[in-house]
């Protein structure tokens, strides 16, 4: 298992993308922050996470093959739902996640390389992957725009990006409790969960061509592409 970091790896840098809906949005820096505190949290509940979202992931991710990029992998829970012979690149903005994912890599036994990386400004060619997979990430970039276009860039031009994302319930009484939390929620864990997903890529290089809403809207899974240039 290779897992190092890249040449002239960039450290986490401020973003001007902010969500409206909060009085103070956080800054990559920030987030990074926040994910370095909440790395051993979430890698010791990492069991509940999958026995919640591992049917999701699973399903979302099954069959991405090739060359695979997890865009904010965290503590590596998407790797054991991808298929064995999928080549494996992680990348994730907290130093401490990037452990946690080196170590899951490690305990599940594949191969696989994780990087420390702004998903803001990939460090990659582009076209170098032939699939981007990323799972309840855009509720946390500072610029979700900017992230989905950098995974268009790197995304081969026929290949797709598959996404599990969680907003606001269509079920109108779960839906404003979410509201009702929206700011402690995003204090404490850097997670704008009242957004619509599909609402970003309207301003970004990719093209949804599949979309399925599940568990009252709170969870979406998006097949995207690149549009052709």
């Amino acid at each position: 298992m290779s897992s190092h970091s890249p040449p002239n790896a960039a450290d986490p840098t401020d973003s001007d993308g902010a969500d409206p809906s909060r009085t103070r949005s956080m800054s990559s820096a920030d987030i990074a922050d926040l994910y370095d505190e909440l790395a051993e949290q979430y890698d010791r509940w990492d069991w509940a996470n999958r026995l919640f979202s591992g049917p999701l992931r699973k399903r979302a991710f099954a069959d991405a093959g090739g060359r695979v990029l997890d865009v904010a992998c965290g503590t590596g829970t998407n790797f054991r739902y991808l298929p064995p012979t999928a080549q494996l690149v992680g990348v994730d903005i907290s130093a401490d996640m990037v452990a946690a994912a080196r170590a899951e890599l490690d305990s599940i036994g594949r191969g696989g390389t994780i990087y420390r990386m702004d998903a803001q400004a990939l460090q990659f060619p582009d076209d170098s992957f032939d699939m981007v997979v990323s799972a309840l990430s855009t509720c946390t970039f500072p610029d979700p725009v900017a992230a989905l276009s950098e995974m268009a860039r790197v995304c081969r031009p026929d290949g797709r990006v598959l996404l599990l994302e969680h907003g606001r319930s269509d079920a109108e009484l779960l839906g404003r409790l979410q509201d009702w939390r929206a700011d402690t929620h995003y204090e404490r864990h850097g997670c704008r969960w009242t957004q619509e997903p599909l609402a970003h890529f309207d301003r970004t290089d990719l093209t949804v061509v599949d979309s399925e809403s599940l568990l009252l809207g709170t969870v979406t899974l998006i097949e995207a592409r690149p549009e052709q240039g």
